[in-house]
C-alpha cells in the first residue's frame, strides 16, 4: 500500500511593491545660446585630423610699407557740379547724384589728368583703374580709360572705402569752412567734425586711414606686379593714404593736398620734394599714432 505524502505548499507570495519615483518637475532649463550652439555644431562636424587652412592673405598692410607689389597712381577727379556752385557735399547719399558729376571745368581737368597719364606710361601694359562709385570719381575713370586705351572691364567701381571724407555739420556750407576742418586736423587725427543728423558721416583724420590702408590692403593683396590708378572724389583720401604710405604724420596730410584732376605716381621712399614739411619731426613712422 502506498502512502502519499502530501508536500505543504506556501502560497505564492505578493510581487514587491515599488515606491513610485515622483519626477522632478524642477529641472533647471538654461536658455539656449544659438552663437554657442553654432560653434559647437561646427566643432564636432571637424574630425581632429582634418586641419583648418589658414587663411593665405597677406592682411592688414602695415603703414608704411617696407615695399609695395604693384605701382601706383593716385588721381583726384575733376572739380564737381556741386564744387563748381562752391559748395561742401560729402553725404554719401548723394554720391551718385548728377550734382555730384563732373562740371564742365571738371571734365576739361580730367581729359588734362588722362593725358599725363599717358604721357606718363601708366598703361602701357595695361593698368587697373580703382575708382570711387561716387559719380565724378567713375566718369573721370571713364575718360582716364578712353584716353589710355584700356577696356571698361578694367575699371573695378570701389563702393565705401573711397568715398569723399564725411564732413558731417559742414555739409552743405562754403567750401572755404572746410579750412575750420583742417585747423583741427593739424593738432590730432582723432579729431572728428561735428555731427549732423542727415546721414553725412563725421570723419576724423583716422577714421578716412582706416578706410585707405584697407583699400591698400586689398589691392596689395589681389595683384601683384600691375599698375593700378587710384580715383578719389577728393583730396583728404589721398592726401592721407600718401601721409600714410611715406610715413609723414598724419596731422600734416594738408600739405600734400591735391587740387581737381591733379595725379600724383606714388613713390612710397620719399615725399615730393614741393611737398615737404617743414621739419622732420612730422615724421610718423606708426601712423596713426603720431606724437
Amino acid at each position: 500500500m502506498q502512502t502519499i505524502t502530501t508536500a505543504s505548499v506556501s502560497p505564492p507570495l505578493p510581487p514587491p511593491t515599488s515606491t513610485p519615483q515622483t519626477p522632478n518637475l524642477h529641472v533647471s532649463c538654461q536658455p539656449i545660446n544659438r552663437r554657442n550652439l553654432l560653434l559647437t555644431s561646427l566643432t564636432l562636424s571637424l574630425s581632429p585630423s582634418v586641419s583648418v587652412p589658414v587663411a593665405s592673405a597677406r592682411g592688414l598692410l602695415q603703414m608704411p610699407p617696407p615695399r609695395l607689389s604693384n605701382r601706383y597712381f593716385l588721381v583726384r577727379a575733376g572739380e564737381s557740379e556741386f564744387e563748381s556752385f562752391g559748395i561742401i557735399n560729402t553725404n554719401p547719399v548723394a554720391k551718385t547724384s548728377v550734382d555730384s558729376g563732373l562740371s564742365e571745368k571738371g571734365k576739361k581737368q580730367t581729359v588734362r589728368a588722362a593725358l599725363e597719364l599717358r604721357a606718363m606710361g601708366a598703361c602701357e601694359n595695361n593698368c587697373w583703374i580703382w575708382p570711387s562709385i561716387t559719380q565724378r570719381a567713375y566718369q573721370a575713370a571713364e575718360i582716364i580709360a578712353a584716353v589710355n586705351g584700356v577696356s571698361r572691364s578694367y575699371i573695378v567701381p570701389e563702393y565705401s572705402f573711397l568715398d569723399a571724407r564725411g564732413l558731417g555739420a559742414y555739409e552743405g556750407k562754403k567750401l572755404e569752412a572746410v579750412s575750420e576742418v583742417y585747423e583741427s586736423d593739424s593738432i590730432s587725427s582723432t579729431i572728428k567734425p561735428p555731427p549732423i543728423d542727415d546721414g553725412t558721416p563725421n570723419e576724423s583724420v583716422a577714421d578716412v586711414f582706416v578706410r585707405v590702408t584697407q583699400l591698400m590692403s586689398i589691392l596689395e593683396t589681389q595683384y601683384s606686379e600691375d599698375t593700378v590708378i587710384i580715383v578719389s572724389p577728393d583730396s583728404d583720401n589721398l592726401t592721407i593714404l600718401q601721409a600714410g604710405l611715406v610715413g609723414l604724420d598724419l596731422r600734416r596730410h594738408r600739405d600734400l593736398s591735391f587740387a581737381p584732376g591733379e595725379v600724383r605716381y606714388v613713390d612710397p621712399s620719399s615725399i615730393p620734394t614741393y611737398k615737404q614739411p617743414a621739419s622732420a619731426v612730422y615724421k610718423c613712422l606708426n601712423p596713426p599714432n603720431c606724437n
